[in-house]
């Protein structure tokens, strides 16, 4: 399985991305799909997670300001990501949370203050 996530780049501070991740395999009643985040010189993290039942969690550090989404008929999740601030700077990737496969290249996002 493949992870492709595309969308990152460089932006200012307060501005707006949209992350998307292609897999190469059906999501369709894939149950946890997350969006992960590692800064340089961090562990890498869990943002946002999205499950069967159409709950979400978001981790308090980008509550309120990203939203996860997936389309089940294209393989392919969302990450909305307004408000950004410096802190978000960090490589982003997609993954299954419960049963992650082989973590893809990520995409760059760096916000500038």
């Amino acid at each position: 399985v493949q992870l492709q996530a595309s969308g990152g780049g460089l932006v200012e501070a307060g501005g707006s991305l949209r992350l998307s991740c292609t897999i190469s395999t059906s999501i369709f009643g894939l149950n946890g799909l997350g969006w992960y985040r590692q800064a340089p010189g961090k562990q890498r993290e869990l943002v946002a997670s999205m499950f069967s039942d159409g709950s979400t969690n978001y981790s308090n550090s980008v509550k309120g300001r990203f939203t996860i989404s997936r389309d089940n008929g294209k393989n392919t999740v969302y990450l909305q990501m307004n408000s950004l601030k410096p802190e978000d700077t960090a490589v982003y990737y997609c993954n299954s949370v419960y049963n992650p496969y082989k973590w893809g290249q990520g995409t760059l996002v760096t916000v500038s203050s």
